[in-house]
């Protein structure tokens, strides 16, 4: 592991364009290992209910290929349960899902499916699945996965990447607290979605923050520099700020 902020790269949108053509190529495995070999410490690839990047096969090849933990993106429904509890990664999170979204938009409403999410994320923690629950940075969703038992949130940063200024601020506040509270309480903290080298400093400060989960941005730099190349600085950004 690199020092004691990790790392996570998502290699969803690898598939993305492999999908785009149909063909084998580029393999999302491939990209993993490569990304393990530049300095990720873990890898994490979205499930979704359409298939529309990540598919059944990839995480069986990733599972078997990979020798740093995998981390399971999945909907709370009883088919992505069967699947992790099938593969059994390292991690599994919990994330809301919507046909049409072209991304996840916003955090899981741990409180309002409080009663929908207590088997899975039961079942996932007795098959030995470390459960983490994407979240807004909201004392309300901490309380919920405090009374779920989920020992990790992963706190949602695609508000505050969007927004600049004094809005940024708040949001950047929000998210401290959020982690302060979490950490206070015994669950680690992992943060991710929106991030870039331009902003990831300042969630990468956060000292609870313990790992960062980072996918379209890097696979998009990697057009350009390689991805080698991009894990490398997303990590040296992350160690600068920490």
């Amino acid at each position: 592991m690199s020092g004691d902020l990790r790392l996570g790269v998502n290699i969803d949108h690898v598939a993305t364009v492999r999908n785009a053509r149909g063909s084998g190529y580029p393999d999302p495995v491939r990209a993993a290992l490569l990304a393990a070999k530049a300095g990720a410490d873990g890898i994490t690839a979205h499930l979704r209910e359409d298939r529309r990047h990540i598919t059944d096969n990839d995480i069986a090849r990733l599972s078997e290929a990979l020798t740093i933990p995998l981390n399971l993106e999945m909907a709370a429904t009883e088919e992505m349960l069967r699947i992790a509890l099938r593969h059994r990664p390292h991690a599994a999170c919990i994330v809301p899902e919507k046909r049409e979204e072209r991304t996840t938009e916003g955090g899981l409403d741990a409180a309002g499916q409080f009663d929908h999410l207590a088997p899975m994320v039961a079942a996932l923690g007795e098959a030995g699945v470390r459960v983490s629950l994407f979240i807004e940075p909201e004392a309300a969703q901490i309380d919920a996965a405090i009374r779920l038992g989920a020992p990790v949130v992963e706190l949602h940063t695609g508000r505050y990447a969007e927004l600049d200024g004094e809005a940024r601020t708040l949001e950047l506040r929000r998210l401290s607290d959020a982690a302060a509270l979490a950490a206070k309480n015994g669950i680690e903290v992992h943060a991710g979605h929106g991030l870039t080298y331009d902003n990831v400093g300042p969630v990468a400060a956060i000292p609870q923050v313990r790992e960062l989960n980072i996918g379209h941005f890097l696979i998009g730099e990697a057009l350009f520099v390689g991805l080698d190349e991009a894990v490398r600085r997303m990590r040296a950004e992350m160690d600068a700020a920490r």
